[in-house]
């Protein structure tokens, strides 16, 4: 893990954390063109989080695309470490506290459910983008 990024860390335990809770993840996952979402995560029951790892202040004020994810998911969280001051994060999203090795969700995101056409595309986009990832790992030449 030494040659992981800060960020990298943090979604780690995201990931780790909601596959206890029994959802799927992917990481850096791209919605739609000139969007790329650290982590997206399917539900139980097809709902769409989207989660921003942010490891720094200067990290997250450099971040001036979040708001373009609400449109692509059912809650939207930021995941940060101990460390981070969460005063600067806005109160209307959710909020993971993370580090490599787990997660906890400390604010719930309100949820905006997706209209059902633009539910079903992400969540083809989700599983084509899983299944080719998981296809280059088996099949690298492919």
């Amino acid at each position: 893990m030494l040659d992981m990024t800060p960020g990298q860390r943090l979604a780690r335990g995201v990931a780790r954390h909601l596959a206890s809770l029994g959802f799927a993840t992917i990481e850096e996952f791209v919605p739609d063109r000139g969007l790329r979402v650290d982590v997206m995560a399917l539900g139980p029951k097809s709902e769409l989080w989207v989660i921003e790892c942010k490891s720094s202040r200067a990290d997250y004020l450099a971040d001036t695309k979040w708001r373009g994810y609400l449109e692509w998911c059912d809650r939207f969280f930021w995941a940060v470490d101990t460390d981070f001051p969460t005063e600067l994060l806005p109160p209307e999203t959710g909020l993971i506290i993370a580090d490599a090795y787990d997660a906890e969700i400390v604010r719930m995101s309100p949820e905006d459910k997706l209209a059902p056409a633009r539910r079903k595309k992400v969540i083809h986009k989700y599983a084509m983008n899983a299944a080719r990832r998981l296809q280059s790992l088996r099949h690298p030449m492919a």
